[in-house]
């Protein structure tokens, strides 16, 4: 018989221990010859990102020994650091930004510096490492290029400049020509990239280097890859939905035309959503309405398969040739490392995040919703009834409800198992993870809605959800809080600022002074808000109106705000200022800092707080007592 209890204090065997124990985050699989390799995110080693390989018989190694951190800060995001070919692995080091080769030790190739080094290409014929470099070594802006690194001195000269960055050098299967990704200010990858193509030269130079996708109708072009046969594929967009493409001298050829996306948003390097069997054979992942599937594509026939396996995301797909391998996660299942067998389309489980075993009748699962706006357009979003077969809730009462506002904010909310969802529900929260307009997944004018409407758009979104729910009677209306990170801080603060709508709300590292993040910011995102709100300082007088912390006195409910003083993304002073402008007024405003934390938290001691951190600030503004 379930206990009687009011909804929010409700005991969970979920805690913020359960989240931390054992668990890893796994990225960036690469099938090289006979070995599997991936990173590992532990956040019981201060957040350590270890390399470990999977050898033919089963067993699994870590490569890289404490202190050794394989993270790269290119774009402050990193991404794709390391590479491993049969004979080598090359690594970058978080600590001192410079690449390693394992012989078997970590060796340093490249020589200290203030340069920083990402998504590896291995030009054996030249004897060199290609990389996307980023030089902090001068004043102002850093410079990024395309890196050439000789294996025997370490010595780094350009191979390719003058864009403002640089992604995906990607060199052809006989070793003759490279491609590659570029882009300058003001644009974001999401919103416009070339595809460049060189042919190398004797001398290790590039020469006949052209454009060949992404000038004249401008795209946002992502993830270039050779075929075995030697035909260069890349995702470009197609009728405003990322498709397949393949290059031709005679102009590009779209692979499979879908009203999907088949990449993701590049934040980070060392996306893989697609991959080749052989030089007829594609596997590739795609999202259609917020979830992602499977598909097998035959490129002669065009025959276009989904796979019927159990998971709504994937990502880092590789293959051995024989077998495809791929990160998967499910409404009921943390991400895993997966094996499927292309013949018989059995999926086999080799790794999982190691999640602990929670009885999965915990568990809230998803509701697709879609409802309109305040301007009446139409926002998604997944939300999450209270769950816990332990309690009842008194007849007559509702949950209190928690709205998510994602980061990016080109992101996507998932409907992946996350337990940290679940340590809300179990409690008897609702949960509701929007995907305001301005969202990936759901095609370019999708996203582009935000374009000069940030602090718009996506408050209304989130605000018409939490109205969606309560209007539905599924709701408490005097217990509605948001949470968000980063540009979902921000959109969390704008939320509670310019509505009278929630009751309480958290920041984690969120934006509250516009016109600061405008002057002080990293180069990757310098001019990302040209695009989301106007140019700086032409259009100061909108960032102002859209600032938060020029508008406090319309701020009249508590918050707590969650920092990193290493983060360079959003720097602290951006809470710091957001916090003294609230006490003044004084509104309860509650600040925990993290020192050794950049822009997210890492540590398991410090994830552990801000989760718990949050809860009691809840419990207390809204009186819950636990069970």
């Amino acid at each position: 018989m379930p206990t009687l209890a009011p909804y929010g204090a409700w005991r969970s065997p979920i805690t913020a221990e359960t989240l931390l124990a054992g668990t890893v985050g796994l990225s960036e699989v690469r099938a090289v010859g006979d070995s599997l390799y991936w990173l590992e995110s532990r956040p019981q080693e201060q957040g350590r990102t270890v390399l470990v390989r999977r050898r033919a018989d089963g067993r699994e190694e870590d490569l890289t020994p404490a202190p050794f951190n394989v993270r790269s800060r290119v774009h402050e995001y990193g991404g794709g650091p390391y590479l491993a070919t049969p004979e080598q692995v090359f690594f970058s080091h978080y600590g001192d930004n410079r690449i390693y080769t394992l012989r078997p030790e970590p060796r340093p190739l490249t020589p200290e510096g203030n340069y920083r080094f990402s998504d590896f290409a291995l030009d054996s014929a030249g004897n060199r490492l290609i990389a996307v470099c980023e030089d902090h070594s001068s004043e102002g802006e850093p410079e990024n290029f395309l890196a050439a690194i000789d294996l025997t001195t370490g010595n780094l000269s350009k191979l390719e400049s003058g864009a403002d960055f640089y992604s995906s050098p990607r060199l052809s299967p006989d070793g003759a020509q490279l491609a590659w990704l570029q882009w300058n200010h003001p644009h974001l990858p999401w919103d416009q990239t070339e595809l460049w193509l060189g042919d190398l030269a004797p001398d290790g130079g590039l020469s006949n280097r052209r454009c060949v996708a992404g000038l004249g109708e401008p795209q946002a072009i992502n993830e270039p890859l050779w075929a075995p046969g030697g035909d260069l594929f890349y995702v470009g967009e197609l009728q405003g939905w990322w498709n397949l493409f393949r290059y031709l001298e005679t102009g590009a050829e779209p692979v499979y035309p879908l009203e999907a996306e088949f990449t993701y948003p590049h934040w980070i390097f060392g996306l893989s959503s697609y991959v080749f069997l052989d030089s007829e054979t594609i596997f590739c992942a795609y999202n259609q309405g917020g979830s992602w599937r499977l598909a097998r594509l035959n490129l002669v026939s065009k025959d276009f398969k989904p796979l019927d396996l159990p998971y709504s995301a994937y990502s880092s797909l590789t293959t051995d040739g024989s077998r495809i391998y791929f990160l998967a996660s499910s409404p009921t299942e943390t991400s895993q490392l997966c094996a499927l067998d292309p013949v018989t389309g059995h999926a086999e489980v080799l790794k999982r995040s190691g999640a602990p075993d929670v009885d999965p009748r915990y568990f809230s699962r998803p509701q697709a919703l879609s409802f309109t706006s305040e301007d009446g357009e139409t926002a998604y979003a997944w939300y999450y009834p209270p769950r816990n077969p332990d309690y009842q809730a008194p007849a007559g009462t509702l949950p209190p409800l928690l709205v998510k506002s994602h980061g990016g904010p080109t992101a996507q909310a998932s409907n992946s198992l996350s337990l940290k969802v679940q340590y809300w529900t179990s409690r008897g929260f609702g949960y509701l993870d929007v995907d305001y307009r301005g969202s990936t997944g759901y095609g370019r004018a999708y996203r582009e809605r935000l374009a000069g409407a940030w602090g718009i758009v996506d408050v209304a979104d989130c605000v018409a959800g939490a109205g969606y729910l309560v209007s539905q009677g599924r709701v408490n209306p005097r217990q509605l809080a948001i949470s968000g990170g980063s540009a979902g801080g921000y959109t969390t603060l704008a939320a509670l600022t310019f509505y009278d709508v929630f009751q309480a709300g958290a920041s984690y590292y969120g934006v509250g002074d516009l016109t600061a993040l405008a002057r002080d910011t990293h180069k990757f995102e310098s001019r990302y808000l040209d695009k989301l709100i106007g140019p700086y300082p032409e259009a100061a007088e909108r960032y102002r109106q859209r600032s938060p912390f020029f508008h406090a006195e319309r701020l009249a409910c508590p918050v707590i705000f969650f920092q990193g003083l290493e983060d360079k993304v959003v720097p602290p002073n951006q809470a710091e200022t957001m916090v003294k402008a609230l006490r003044d007024k004084g509104v309860p405003a509650v600040y925990v800092a993290f020192s050794e934390e950049g822009h997210g938290f890492r540590r398991a001691e410090n994830i552990k707080a801000a989760l718990e951190g949050e809860f009691r600030f809840y419990a207390q503004i809204f009186g819950f007592q636990p069970a």
